[in-house]
């Protein structure tokens, strides 16, 4: 069933622009269907917030079939906010404490803008472990995103990430390496996967931390893994979440930057995104840019549009599949009471334990 616009989140209007189905909470409040809860921990920065948010939403609301969907956001106070999102984030997002008051079926965690070369050091380190571990008791299982998972694997698995000494960017083939796992059931052993980011957790840091890996690619390394109870603590160190034009935006502002010389190199080609005709339009730009900011002429207009038009999108339905599988077994293995959903007949230590996994 569809997402349930519980609230005047602006996100929902677009969505029901977009084409999909988001029902009134009233009508919701009538139909006898199983209702989820599932909380979006939104730490990304100010320019990203709304977008990070619809991009999950949307996930959710194209994923499984079974129950509506109350998605309730929240993030930390100790982010620093600008005025406008700091406005947005009282008018629409939902305080911490009452999430933990109303609980939840299950969590999402995304990714953050990190300014320190410890994540230790960061404003939101002991508040999202605070998050994390009232989660581990009482939520039957968290999702995290690519700074999520780097933080994740540091403070409970000692695992600290690696600086790449340059960025990954790009969609990159991936594979399937555990098909007996419910959370890569149905899916195609093969597939694309969005990643952006310069620090890396490894396959073997994540062996290492008897963390299960389920999807990873000989370029971007690991993009899947599961705790040691198989579901607990998912995480994505890739993002399968990204709209078709999310890595284009990420690297015209980064041209940006180099145009107006807050950066010395130009950025590279992001992988495996661009066409051969898209390619030749960019390098043609990029000797464009270069030639007017050594001549002091204006920097000319970035083609977006023709870009745009030539993309494709190789990620979204395989993302889809993951979070629907996610989201089933998270109902199959929620109680009726959901902020109690380990304390009676399910063995902490092997959550999976109720399914069927033949």
């Amino acid at each position: 069933m569809p997402l349930v616009a519980h609230s005047p989140l602006p996100t929902f209007n677009r969505l029901k622009q977009e084409g999909q189905t988001v029902l009134s909470d009233r009508f919701a409040l009538q139909q006898d269907i199983r209702a989820m809860h599932i909380g979006l921990l939104n730490m990304m920065p100010d320019k990203a917030l709304a977008a990070t948010e619809r991009q999950f939403f949307r996930l959710i609301g194209e994923s499984n079939q079974i129950a509506q969907f109350y998605v309730h956001p929240f993030t930390l106070d100790a982010l620093p906010r600008g005025a406008e999102a700091q406005a947005y984030i009282e008018k629409y997002y939902e305080p911490w404490a009452a999430i933990q008051d109303q609980g939840l079926d299950a969590l999402i965690i995304t990714g953050a803008n990190v300014t320190q070369p410890d994540l230790s050091l960061e404003a939101f380190w002991q508040p999202l472990i605070e998050v994390i571990d009232w989660a581990y008791d009482n939520v039957t299982s968290s999702l995290c995103s690519c700074l999520a998972t780097h933080a994740v694997m540091q403070f409970r698995y000692g695992q600290t990430r690696r600086a790449l000494g340059h960025k990954c960017w790009g969609v990159f083939p991936h594979y399937v390496v555990d098909r007996t796992h419910p959370l890569v059931n149905g899916v195609n052993t093969r597939f694309d996967v969005p990643h952006s980011r310069f620090n890396d957790i490894s396959r073997d840091q994540f062996d290492a931390a008897g963390v299960k890996v389920l999807v990873e690619s000989e370029e971007a390394g690991v993009h899947l893994a599961v705790s040691e109870d198989q579901f607990r603590l998912v995480f994505f160190q890739g993002h399968p979440e990204y709209d078709i034009i999310s890595l284009l935006k990420e690297y015209k502002r980064e041209v940006a930057r180099f145009a107006a010389g807050e950066r010395e190199d130009y950025p590279s080609m992001v992988a495996h995104y661009f066409s051969q005709r898209s390619q030749a339009i960019l390098e043609e730009y990029r000797l464009a840019l270069i030639d007017a900011r050594e001549t002091g002429r204006s920097s000319p207009a970035f083609p977006e549009e023709l870009i745009s038009a030539a993309l494709d999108n190789t990620w979204h339905d395989t993302a889809e599949a993951v979070i629907n599988n996610w989201i089933g077994h998270v109902y199959q293995l929620t109680h009726v009471d959901r902020k109690k959903p380990f304390r009676e007949g399910l063995d902490p230590n092997n959550p999976l334990g109720r399914l069927n996994l033949d």
